[in-house]
């Protein structure tokens, strides 16, 4: 203990005293910065300005800890807490307290393996860079946090990350104090990650108010921000969206009313918002009937319905089956319940997607995973009956308990397959979501190099085009993404080395192809659905 003294009263000797109305520096030694980021220089740091003068310290005068400045790193904002009283003696056998930081009491702490408290607010984690490490605004921010509010939160992969607080709700409890939940957006990545948060998972010292946050956007953006910002609206296929009609789409589907579901033998969490019926949201969990896609709010519903529920397979004409995998063609107009009940299905994991009630337009493809028990929707496509600007497909989606598995590939071959039946040209009804663009990128990178490279002599896009059914623009892009096409004399011209060609074919993996020869289908013919409906 007389060490820690001897130690304290070295470091308040060495503190100069603040003049009035004038920026001070503050020298740091770097053993005094207690953080986990490497220990920069800390020349140039200065002390905001203090609204009374500092007195210069006498020799009979009692002693006060040095200020203490929090976070360490280049770039980074310092926070300047008040003095802390002096050191209380320390018991035998316990570790004295460090003086490197201070810890509000409404900061939160975390266990650790060992079963230690270590607190939240100490040291900055070293996965958080300087763009997302928040500065501190208050030693002891005002609660409940405002919505719009930013902060550091930990997430899964037990790193700390910055986010938007979207909205708050009031907990039910007992004791005095009210305890809120948080709906937090996590700034760089997608809405999909959107979740309810509470305080235990925030760093409180890294809060930054509404306020703060608008002067610091008003203060300019980098060229790479703007960029990064403008990349990231794209991923989110928002493009046929203006500004207001984009804030507007994003208020009325800011936060889930539905978090999970189950269907069959699957539960499943949400990603975004979907206009359910009022008597169903908000709501934590909704049942479904995974062959007629009815859904119920509890679980004994479900149960009572899957035994009244005879049927099996999606409502509709099974027009392919390979193996386990069949398709069903499904008409919206006759139809009307399963569609929308599927519209309101696939809302849940597409955030772009508008179509909820005007079902009667479009045909759906419903893929299938065949078993004793039935026909287990995996996903689908829509389709418009009649598409004046040569769409093949309107959406597309696959269930998340089904992805990663192949079943993409298979709906757009499907796609393309039906193009082909139809002698037509298509391409996917645009805005793309960020895995859908993937998923096509990837397909038509992997059909176009595979005929290139058995190609032997000249082929045009044009050839391409006719022999794929994909369209020309679609062609161009994905060829310019592969750097293989060049623009030269007024016209496009292919470069195929094989083995950037085998290489891209390797990255992109195998095909699920589509055998044409077990196809029974019948393109849609307007007419004759007029004079049966006349009729």
């Amino acid at each position: 203990m007389e060490e820690v003294e001897k130690s304290v009263e070295k470091d308040v000797s060495n503190v100069p005293a603040i003049e009035t109305g004038a920026e001070a520096k503050v020298p740091v030694e770097p053993e005094e910065v207690n953080t986990t980021a490497p220990e920069p220089s800390t020349d140039g740091i200065k002390a905001p300005e203090t609204e009374t003068a500092a007195e210069p310290m006498d020799a009979d005068e009692k002693k006060v800890e040095p200020q203490v400045i929090h976070g360490a790193g280049k770039g980074k904002r310092v926070m300047v807490s008040e003095p802390e009283p002096a050191l209380a003696s320390t018991p035998a056998g316990e570790a004295a307290p460090s003086t490197g930081n201070t810890l509000d009491e409404s900061v939160p702490s975390t266990k650790s393996a060992q079963g230690k408290d270590d607190s939240i607010a100490t040291a900055q984690p070293e996965s958080l860079d300087d763009k997302t490490a928040g500065p501190s605004t208050s030693a002891s921010p005002l609660l409940p946090l405002e919505v719009g509010t930013k902060v550091n939160c930990l997430w899964r992969d037990n790193k700390w990350h910055q986010v938007r607080v979207i909205e708050r709700r009031k907990l039910e409890s007992e004791g005095p104090d009210t305890e809120y939940q948080y709906y937090v957006h996590y700034v760089e990545f997608n809405r999909r990650l959107d979740e309810w948060v509470s305080l235990k998972n925030m760093d409180l010292s890294t809060v930054l108010t509404e306020d703060a946050v608008q002067q610091e956007g008003a203060s300019g953006r980098t060229r790479n921000q703007k960029r990064k910002n403008d990349e990231v609206a794209h991923e989110d296929g928002h493009e046929e969206f203006d500004p207001a009609s984009l804030r507007e789409h994003e208020e009325f589907t800011k936060v889930k009313n539905i978090n999970r579901i189950e269907m069959g033998k699957f539960d499943v969490q949400t990603w975004y918002f979907s206009p359910f019926p009022a008597e169903f949201a908000p709501c934590e969990k909704l049942y479904f009937c995974e062959f007629c896609l009815n859904f119920m709010k509890r679980k004994e519903q479900q149960q009572r319905h899957m035994r009244k529920c005879e049927l099996r397979h999606p409502p509709g004409d099974e027009i392919y089956r390979s193996g386990n995998v069949a398709f069903f063609e499904v008409d919206g107009k006759k139809e009307k319940i399963y569609c929308q009940n599927l519209c309101y299905l696939a809302k849940l994991f597409l955030d772009h997607k508008t179509l909820y009630y005007d079902v009667d337009l479009f045909l759906f493809y419903i893929l299938c995973e065949c078993d004793e028990r039935g026909y287990h929707v995996v996903g689908y496509f829509s389709k418009e009956k009649n598409s004046e600007e040569g769409y093949n497909l309107a959406c597309i989606l696959t269930f998340p308990q089904y992805q990663r598995k192949g079943f993409g590939k298979i709906l757009i071959a499907f796609s393309y397959e039906l193009s082909k039946k139809e002698h037509k040209v298509g391409t996917p009804e645009r805005p793309l979501s960020d895995l859908g663009l993937l998923s096509y990128r990837s397909y038509w990178t992997r059909v176009l190099l595979n005929i290139i490279k058995k190609r032997r002599g000249n082929i045009s896009i044009k050839d391409l085009s006719e022999m794929t059914a994909i369209k020309t623009d679609d062609i161009i892009s994905t060829l310019q993404h592969l750097n293989l096409i060049q623009y030269q004399k007024g016209q496009h011209v292919i470069y195929a080395n094989p083995k950037i060609i085998e290489q891209q074919l390797k990255e992109v993996g195998s095909g699920a192809p589509i055998d044409a020869s077990k196809l029974i289908w019948t393109p849609y013919n307007s007419e004759k659905d007029y004079v049966g409906y006349r009729g």
